[in-house]
């Protein structure tokens, strides 16, 4: 592992609990759709051509600007139907010094295997004091909207059963857990998602990813009901809905000048809008054993969002749509079902009693440019190492072994 000015003693090693991280990031190797479609899919299924890229640039949210130049540097793309989604090096930067960590074209080859093999994402892991892992997509986007956008929706649904076949069986099949799955769903069919949810919780999966606001991807809102049969089917078969940060395909901004170092700062937004909406939607409410789980989000911002949720309830409930939608403060509905998650926040680490020791998980971000790797342990404990060993286990381990139902200790 490499070192750092902070290093930890021997002692504190050897004491630390191996880490369970809920946000990790896996980049989609080249054969996936080739491999696992259906063969009356796999013509027009996504694949990988590489090609000259110039002209890289972030345009905010999801969008870029680039185009095809055969004296361009080289760059392994994504086409699917009439799109093309080229990786870049910022997305799979492990491996690279912080300041070459660009947005910069970037092919396989260059990657650190780790990206894209399940057996050196097991090695990197175990490097980084990590026993389990719960990876994010990169090509679909953090909760499938790639597929949602396709004009063709038979291949889309397929390319969804396609990627959770690949994340079952092969990203996690032979890992002996130590990489556990994280499937998507079709959003497009509020019923085909419930089915997707209980097809894979019978193989074990007891995650899935969802959007933190589905209205800015086009959808119903969570207080529609139209979502409860996925909510009903995640119920059912305990397994966490986890929204991560740009899973509606939007990051607070303030303009469209503002440099993207705006946008990482604001990252937060969207998770504290989220929270806000389940909190007053009587989602919470109507099913009391759904848990939510906010990926990337940080956790410094949960103390005063609850108080002025708290608040808000307390004072306006009469005249604000949720007297007789919330029997019970806000607040208390986050305490039992919801978790959120962190990598570096001391501000949140200061506010565990308001945070609350049994919400909080903890992450690396692997291959992301936030990612703590090689370095997370020693990052752990620079935040954490003056709790007690119960909140230490709690939070790198404990909390997230119980959100995603893991048998281990």
């Amino acid at each position: 592992m490499t070192s750092t000015d902070q290093s930890p003693k021997d002692g504190q090693v050897s004491d630390f609990p191996r880490i369970v991280s809920v946000d990790d990031h896996v980049v989609e190797p080249p054969h996936l759709w080739k491999t696992w479609l259906p063969a009356k899919f796999k013509e027009r299924g996504p694949r990988i051509e590489r090609h000259g890229l110039a002209g890289l640039k972030y345009l905010g949210g999801t969008q870029y600007e680039y185009q095809l130049d055969d004296d361009a540097p080289p760059c392994d793309i994504w086409f699917y139907e009439d799109g093309m989604f080229p990786h870049k090096r910022h997305v799979a930067a492990v491996g690279f010094p912080r300041d070459d960590m660009g947005l910069l074209p970037i092919t396989y080859d260059e990657m650190r295997p780790g990206c894209y093999d399940p057996k050196a994402r097991v090695v990197d892991n175990t490097m980084n004091w990590v026993d389990v892992s719960l990876s994010f997509p990169s090509f679909p986007r953090f909760c499938g909207q790639t597929f949602l956008e396709a004009k063709d929706r038979e291949l889309a649904e397929a390319c969804v059963y396609a990627y959770n076949d690949w994340m079952v069986e092969e990203w996690c099949g032979d890992s002996g857990g130590a990489l556990v799955p994280l499937p998507l769903i079709p959003l497009w069919d509020a019923d085909l998602a419930a089915a997707e949810v209980r097809r894979n919780a019978a193989r074990g999966a007891r995650a899935v990813c969802f959007s933190e606001i589905p209205p800015h991807l086009g959808l119903p809102s969570i207080h529609s009901g139209y979502w409860d049969p996925f909510f009903i089917a995640c119920q059912e078969t305990q397994t966490v809905v986890c929204m991560h940060i740009g899973s509606s395909s939007k990051m607070p901004s303030t303009s469209s000048d503002a440099p993207a170092a705006v946008q990482a700062t604001l990252s937060f937004g969207n998770a504290m809008s989220s929270m806000t909406d389940f909190l007053f939607s009587g989602v919470l409410v109507r099913f009391p054993e759904l848990k939510l789980a906010y990926s990337e989000g940080q956790i410094g911002w949960v103390p005063y969002i609850l108080e002025r949720a708290d608040d808000v309830w307390n004072e306006h409930r009469a005249w604000a749509g949720v007297k007789d939608l919330i029997p019970e403060a806000p607040s208390s509905y986050y305490y039992k079902q919801i978790y959120t998650c962190f990598f570096r926040d001391r501000h949140g680490i200061d506010s565990l009693d308001k945070v609350g020791i049994d919400n909080v998980t903890f992450e690396t971000d692997y291959p992301h440019t936030d990612s703590t790797w090689p370095n997370t342990l020693e990052v752990a404990i620079d935040l954490m190492g003056h709790l007690t060993p119960e909140q230490q286990y709690k939070i790198v381990r404990g909390n997230a072994i119980k959100m995603l139902g893991l048998d281990i200790v």
